[in-house]
């Protein structure tokens, strides 16, 4: 695939599975051993990513993505953006507060036989806990 397919493969993955909760399009775009580093499912694969996605998608049902920047070379491809959502339901134990968190990220992932194989991603986790109003700014 070329660099450009590979980047929009991301993107649809943001665009259709994350802002459209279409979690089908998690079966489509990724590989059967889709591994995450920094955020590990419970199983690896489509099955794995869509039930870390439904802990978001519980916690914050209005979720979007925003890509800001897209790079992709070869067969790796980098976004940068915000994730902003409100929080409606438990997260990790937290119960519902009902603020709104815009919280910037940067992700790397690797593309092999067209489906999305492996990454890693950065949130501002921290950002997100103060805007939460579970720790202090």
């Amino acid at each position: 695939m070329s660099t450009e397919q590979n980047k929009n493969l991301v993107i649809q993955l943001f665009e259709e599975g994350f802002n459209q909760q279409n979690l089908d399009v998690f079966d489509q775009l990724l590989a059967p051993h889709y591994v995450n580093y920094d955020m590990p499912a419970p199983t690896p694969g489509p099955d794995g990513f869509k039930a870390v996605m439904g802990m978001f998608f519980t916690a914050f049902p209005d979720l979007q993505v925003t890509v800001e920047d897209a790079f992709a070379e070869g067969d790796t491809v980098v976004t940068r953006g915000t994730i902003a959502g409100t929080h409606r339901g438990d997260f990790q134990g937290l119960p519902p507060t009902g603020r709104h968190v815009k919280i910037s990220y940067i992700d790397i992932w690797r593309v092999a036989n067209g489906k999305l194989a492996e990454n890693w991603v950065r949130m501002d986790q921290l950002g997100m806990m103060q805007q939460l109003g579970v720790i202090p700014s």
